[in-house]
């Protein structure tokens, strides 16, 4: 489900201009005639959320700088471009401080709005990322921040509200990479223990020689190498929550002293001669079936029960595509932004691609291919090229590689070939010949250099400064590799760059 437009204009044919753009462009629409039936539109409750406002300044009754004081007022976010047919600077600044985030001028140039619907989303986006991170780690992060499309969401969400408001304890089961921390993190920031600590525990990770220590704190003394006094961390959670993740990997020993704290609201940190009143919420997750270690005797029964007093499931990315998207973005740009590159977006191929594919790793796995493909990204936006492994997984797909200089090939190429995926990612070097043997390192800096001079069409300045060596050094080895001819043309390319 693509972002969905509202276009505010009383001139018919203008709405109808922009409703075929914007659609051209790849997004959804919704037309109204007049600000007081945007407002209506806006708080009106049930319909698809608005993810931006195209919205015309003058108009009869109620005009476009009412509507986004009315926004202000109500403390409303929504990405604004205004649009003027006299475009004066007064108008302009005043729309500014309004909160629009861009303006165009009637009659807009097709380009001209693409850039500016992109560049909206890309800022809303960004804010929207920095806000959720900031209030993530302040412990104050809310429902409201988890904005999902998905009705498989809503119920997840509807089932936290309710969780936070007592101290019940709650499981979160699901696959990995569903966002179960973001969602514990949700029903802390909603519930009383908001901004309080919340300490986060990853019970596959803890050592087993040292998970009472770790968890119940220890004594100074109370073993080899206890040099001083260690709280734990249901310690550290007094007051807040406790996120204990992978609870079925805890081991034995420490499940008992877990259902102790749960029932008595007391811990025995190591070697210590007296009990620890300790306050805190559990909220437990899983991705296995506890039940089923019940059975086989790994997880004691009279916890399983204590912990799954209000069990709450969580859905696979591939159960929520809708939310696909606006993930995509909002990820594309905290990674744009953290690696410093100007990236307005992803393409309508490159969504399509992604809401296509399953995501066995649900949202951990589309946040690290995104983060590899912001990086590998040398245009304005993300495109199915960026993302070679989820297309070869794909039917239908297919990325464009730039084909080679005519220096390099010995018969004519189009400017640009079109390769199938599968056949091979062509940013994977071979290490291995047809025989199964390891391949010389000549061969494979020659490999190298012919491709980085493919990829970078013969400019030679570029080539060198990629692979990390100067230009005489690259013009020695073309020549070792006999690329006399791709020598002689790259030099002509380059000084005419």
């Amino acid at each position: 489900m693509s972002c969905l437009v509202l276009i505010v204009d009383d001139d018919p044919v203008q709405r109808r201009l922009l409703e075929s753009l914007v659609h051209r462009f790849g997004y959804e629409t919704e037309t109204v005639d007049g600000g007081a039936a945007a407002l209506a539109r806006l708080e009106a409750s049930g319909g698809r959320d608005v993810d931006l406002l195209i919205l015309d300044l003058v108009m009869p009754e109620l005009d476009g700088m009412t509507v986004l004081e009315r926004l202000r007022d109500q403390g409303r976010s929504i990405p604004t471009i205004v649009q003027t047919a006299h475009g004066s600077i007064e108008a302009v600044i005043s729309a500014m401080r309004a909160g629009a985030i861009d303006f165009v001028v009637k009659p807009v140039g097709v380009e001209r709005l693409q850039i500016s619907i992109k560049n909206a989303l890309r800022v809303d986006a960004l804010e929207g990322e920095v806000r959720r991170l900031n209030r993530q780690s302040s412990g104050t992060l809310t429902f409201k921040d988890l904005a999902s499309k998905s009705a498989d969401m809503e119920r997840v969400v509807r089932l936290g509200e309710r969780a936070a408001k007592s101290t019940i304890p709650v499981l979160l089961e699901g696959e990995s990479g569903v966002g179960k921390e973001v969602v514990a993190r949700a029903i802390q920031g909603a519930s009383d223990r908001r901004g309080k600590p919340f300490v986060t525990v990853n019970c596959g990770a803890l050592p087993e020689n040292l998970v009472e220590s770790i968890l119940f704190g220890h004594e100074k003394g109370a073993f080899t190498g206890a040099n001083e006094k260690h709280l734990g961390k249901f310690v550290e959670a007094h007051g807040g929550t406790l996120f204990l993740d992978e609870i079925g990997e805890l081991p034995s020993e420490a499940q008992v002293k877990l259902l102790r704290a749960l029932q008595d609201g007391e811990i025995d940190p190591v070697g210590s001669k007296r009990p620890v009143k300790v306050d805190f919420r559990l909220i437990s997750a899983t991705n296995q079936d506890l039940i089923e270690l019940v059975k086989r005797g790994v997880f004691r029964e009279d916890l399983y029960y204590r912990l799954n007093v209000f069990p709450i499931a969580m859905p696979t990315l591939r159960t929520r595509r809708e939310d696909i998207p606006e993930l995509a973005r909002r990820f594309t740009a905290r990674f744009a932004a953290e690696e410093g590159k100007r990236l307005r977006g992803l393409s309508a191929e490159a969504l399509g691609l992604l809401r296509s594919y399953d995501w066995p790793g649900n949202i951990r796995q589309l946040e690290n291919a995104i983060f590899r493909a912001v990086v590998l990204a040398d245009g304005d936006e993300l495109t199915v090229a960026e993302f070679p492994q989820i297309a070869a997984q794909v039917e239908g797909f297919e990325v464009r590689i730039p084909a080679a200089p005519a220096a390099f090939v010995k018969q004519p190429r189009p400017e640009r070939e079109v390769v199938r995926v599968e056949v091979r990612d062509p940013n994977v070097l071979a290490l291995l010949d047809d025989s199964g043997n390891l391949r010389q390192l000549d061969a494979l800096e020659a490999e190298t250099i012919r491709f980085a001079l493919t990829y970078y069409r013969g400019q030679m300045s570029a080539v060198a400064r990629k692979l990390g060596i100067g230009r005489s050094t690259l013009y020695r080895k073309m020549k070792e590799y006999g690329f006399q001819q791709a020598f002689e043309e790259g030099t002509d390319s380059d000084a005419a760059a």
